[in-house]
């Protein structure tokens, strides 16, 4: 059975730091690309996010862009988000997702077919 887990969601501050991290069973990510995508209430699920398992480039989100950053380990086949300098407009449910994407679907959600139960991250100013 293919899962996807996210942990390390929880509340915090402006300029805060928090790593989410995204654990993996049932597949190995080596062939796949990692995203990770955030969503609020009433809106779109939003690309935040990305990269290729095996190298490559990694894909983010203006609005992230310089703040995040988008690892994995491949010994124990998870996947981190390092959120830095987080901001109240960052606040949303945080899901990681494993596809096989172009690089042109790599930012759009129907990139993936696998996704995770989802962490949330509120922050306050």
């Amino acid at each position: 059975q293919v899962q996807l887990v996210e942990s390390g969601g929880g509340p915090v501050q402006t300029g805060d730091s928090l790593r989410l991290s995204c654990a993996a069973s049932g597949i190995t990510f080596g062939p796949y690309a990692m995203g990770w995508f955030r969503q609020v209430s009433g809106k779109e699920r939003e690309f935040v996010a990305a990269r290729r398992w095996s190298g490559g480039g990694e894909y983010y989100a203006d609005s992230v862009k310089g703040r995040f950053s988008i690892s994995r380990d491949t010994a124990t086949n998870t996947g981190y988000l390092q959120m830095n300098n987080l901001h109240p407009e960052d606040t949303a449910v945080y899901y990681c997702a494993a596809g096989r994407p172009l690089t042109s679907t790599i930012r759009p959600s129907r990139g993936y077919g696998t996704w995770g139960q989802g962490t949330q991250v509120p922050v306050s100013s």
